[in-house]
């Protein structure tokens, strides 16, 4: 056990020093994947303010899994970073192929491509970027296990590229900070594509993800919250807001047989991603909101 949590520490050395960060199991949090008859599931968060990592599942938060659409993220960035996208307004022509998403079958930007998760979309900008300069960007961010293998619009969807939920939440973090090595511009408007929900007391940020890896479907949703709280500054305090926001970032994955169609696994991860952000007080309840 001792080996496993020395290795977990290592993961985590991307994210802060374990001796400065500290790091929690939540073994309560695997009743609601449990609900639902998912056996094999993680979730990993990072409390920003407290410095603290909380997570279920140690093991799976460590194992890598194909990205599926979460690296949407990252295309995204590339994309704009290179002016291969000289902004989110690029439009793309639909090619005029019919595919089983009626909402991907017409000419569309990246914002909206990115809000319906449009696979050929970015399948295109990842032709357009080229295997070199989206090599280089996925060795200088360490992004996963950063492979390409030999088709570059499908590595990210045919388990060629790798990342586990721990790097996940490294990544996300050191997106939310403009820490990644891309212009802040850049950072900025991909963050802003990723808000899903928007009220007067948190902000959700993800992209969700899914994919299959063996006779597995892999169900990811990756991101953001920032949690709003309203207090009342001293007329000569130096900030001069009465509005406070509290990152906390998240990443969560679960693994069904394919032939497995019994629920809406699309709507259950959202639904898990809610219990564990309301568990944990991330997302604020009519008992713990504070106007």
């Amino acid at each position: 056990m001792r080996s496993r949590l020395v290795l977990f520490c290592l993961s985590v050395v991307l994210l802060s020093s374990c001796a400065k960060t500290r790091i929690k199991e939540h073994k309560d949090w695997g009743k609601y994947f449990e609900a639902e008859g998912i056996k094999s599931g993680c979730f990993m968060l990072r409390d920003q303010t407290h410095e603290t990592i909380h997570y279920y599942n140690q093991e799976r938060c460590t194992q890598r899994f194909l990205p599926a659409s979460t690296f949407k993220i990252f295309n995204s960035l590339v994309a704009l970073e290179t002016a291969v996208a000289p902004d989110d307004e690029m439009v793309i022509k639909w090619d005029g192929v019919v595919r089983s998403h009626p909402e991907w079958n017409k000419d569309m930007n990246m914002r909206e491509a990115f809000k319906v998760s449009n696979v050929a979309y970015y399948q295109e900008i990842a032709r357009r970027i080229g295997a070199s300069r989206m090599q280089h960007y996925l060795d200088t961010v360490k992004y996963g296990n950063m492979k390409i293998g030999d088709k570059i619009d499908q590595f990210w969807l045919d388990t060629s590229l790798q990342i586990t939920a721990d790097e996940q939440v490294g990544f996300i973090k050191k997106l939310y900070f403009n820490e990644l090595p891309f212009a802040e511009r850049t950072q900025r408007i991909v963050r802003s594509m990723m808000l899903q929900e928007d009220s007067s007391n948190y902000k959700l940020y993800y992209k969700t993800g899914t994919g299959v890896q063996g006779k597995d479907m892999i169900y990811w949703i990756v991101g953001f919250v920032e949690r709003i709280e309203y207090v009342h500054e001293n007329k000569d305090a130096m900030n001069k807001t009465n509005i406070r926001m509290y990152p906390y970032f998240f990443a969560q994955n679960f693994s069904m047989p394919l032939a497995d169609t019994a629920k809406d696994w699309m709507a259950v991860r959202k639904k898990i991603l809610h219990q564990i952000l309301s568990d944990y007080g991330a997302i604020p309840t009519a008992a713990n909101a504070v106007h």
